[in-house]
């Protein structure tokens, strides 16, 4: 059965319920959701004073992510707050540390795809799934959004978060994913399952055609 790794972190549980609701979306595309978390760097006393302890001692339990994990997936789906507008420092972290997976082109070919959360309506979700792309570029990833064909994106009848690069939800003050959110993230989620089904069998022979064979002059494969 083809893997998709959803590797996140989440402060209070706006962005775990998102990747729980991607993990849905995964199974119903015929793929094995597995569930990680990138270390905390946060002193305890921090996640204290930001009233976050209570989410955290549950967030602990979900096993966190290593970086074989992540060349063992067939595809990996990143789940990450918005830090003024990028990825959070924990996540920035641990992919800072993937550089030996990057020698080894373990990652390229594989499909990758990013969620978010935000404090407010213009938190800067686009801008935060966008940079976070950038690093799964540099891993060679191939790139999954969240198409329009995801009719919820589109709808006028109430403030929601999602967008043509991926979920998102809005974490200000007491709110939590609406309904709406949470099928973006289940959409997303089996859109990934769906093309990492179909990319996994072939991802053995594109690298060995890419990678085996010289250029020849203008860019072309002999």
């Amino acid at each position: 059965m083809t893997d998709v790794l959803i590797v996140y972190y989440s402060l209070y549980g706006h962005v775990h319920r998102l990747a729980e609701a991607a993990a849905e979306g995964v199974r119903d595309g015929g793929a094995y959701p597995v569930l990680r978390r990138v270390p905390e760097t946060l002193p305890p006393e921090v996640i204290e004073k930001m009233g976050a302890t209570a989410f955290q001692r549950e967030f602990a339990k979900v096993p966190v992510c290593t970086r074989e994990e992540l060349a063992a997936a067939d595809a990996v789906i990143v789940g990450t707050p918005t830090r003024f507008g990028n990825m959070c420092g924990q996540m920035r972290q641990f992919f800072d540390a993937t550089g030996g997976l990057w020698t080894r082109n373990a990652l390229v070919g594989k499909i990758g795809s990013v969620f978010t959360s935000s404090g407010t309506q213009h938190g800067g979700q686009e801008s935060t799934i966008l940079a976070t792309q950038i690093t799964l570029l540099h891993h060679g990833m191939v790139l999954a959004g969240l198409p329009y064909a995801f009719a919820g994106q589109s709808r006028m009848d109430e403030i929601t978060g999602c967008s043509p690069y991926g979920a998102s939800t809005i974490a200000g003050g007491d709110r939590w994913p609406s309904e709406n959110e949470l099928a973006g993230a289940w959409w997303q989620g089996t859109y990934v399952a769906l093309l990492a089904g179909r990319l996994a069998s072939e991802r053995e022979n594109m690298l060995i055609r890419l990678l085996k064979k010289p250029m020849a002059t203008h860019g072309k494969l002999k």
